[in-house]
């Protein structure tokens, strides 16, 4: 049902992975690792457009929240009509709140895709799948091993199977296979994974466009961050790796892009101020306003 977004996520994937494969070799943890970094960066790049005009969609509704305040105070008792007044505001600013949606959206579609894809190397219904329902028809270990997947041939699947960063293959879970080194890797993945999460977080809350309950604030911040704690462990590690450079990737945006929307909004307030205070057409200027117009014509 999810080809359309399997098929794309595998041949970037393998792309990536044939390149690090020249140096690296194509069992090489390192190849998959990187093939892994540079497919969140192919995807995030390509989304960076739209966490822009996401971002600047968020400043400006920032900039209008005292006028939404000012309708909520007007129909306390009218939602309908505090709807269609904000959506008035919002259309007559160019703020479309929906377009936020999007990055997400993209992001979510990448991880099942690439969750689906690396999970698909292993079909021999393994214990380091748990939580996750095994495939309707388990393979033996031999038949996985000839068994391509999406566009990786029988060879690109033993690769895989055959990759361990520091003794844990990536294919394999804590819950799984407990042993040292996937104690070390996963749980420093894990760990990277949750702090990335957590200051991610905190940066999204300081620029909410609305009051946010405090629950809210409290899953975001703390709940979401110690599920990962808990939920890591059940994930490949090749999953955990995706998850790091993903919210890393998503932690430097945040920076970047909201420095960058920060500058272009100082630049543009003192023109939205000087119209603001202008007089509308046909109208008379204050005599303030009148004297700094004629100081400046004179000039």
């Amino acid at each position: 049902m999810l080809d359309i977004v399997y098929y794309p996520v595998s041949a970037v994937l393998k792309a990536w992975h044939s390149l690090f494969a020249l140096a690296f070799g194509p069992a090489s943890a390192v190849a998959w690792v990187l093939a892994i970094v540079f497919l969140v960066i192919t995807f995030r790049a390509a989304l960076i457009p739209v966490a822009l005009r996401q971002t600047r969609t968020q400043a400006a509704m920032l900039r209008l929240r005292p006028r939404v305040d000012a309708l909520k105070a007007k129909y306390p008792d009218d939602p309908r009509t505090l709807a269609t007044e904000t959506q008035a505001l919002y259309r007559e600013q160019g703020v479309r709140p929906l377009a936020g949606c999007l990055p997400l959206l993209g992001q979510a579609l990448v991880f099942f895709g690439l969750f689906h894809v690396l999970r698909s190397f292993d079909r021999t219904h393994a214990v380091g799948q748990l939580p996750f329902q095994a495939t309707a028809a388990p393979m033996s270990a031999e038949q996985n091993a000839r068994t391509p997947n999406y566009l990786f041939e029988a060879d690109g699947v033993r690769a895989f199977l055959d990759a361990h960063v520091f003794g844990a293959p990536l294919s394999a879970t804590l819950a799984g296979q407990p042993t040292v080194p996937m104690m070390l890797v996963a749980g420093a993945l894990v760990l990277a994974a949750a702090v990335a999460t957590h200051f991610t977080a905190r940066g999204a809350a300081a620029r909410q466009t609305a009051a946010q309950p405090a629950l809210l604030t409290t899953l975001t911040l703390w709940v979401f961050p110690a599920g990962l704690l808990i939920g890591g462990p059940l994930l490949p590690v090749a999953i955990l790796v995706y998850w790091v450079a993903n919210n890393g990737w998503t932690l430097g945006q945040q920076y970047l892009v909201h420095r960058r929307v920060d500058a272009e909004t100082a630049v543009a307030a003192p023109v939205s101020a000087s119209r603001a205070t202008a007089p509308k057409p046909g109208a008379k200027p204050v005599r303030g306003q009148r004297t700094q117009t004629t100081r400046r014509a004179r000039k």
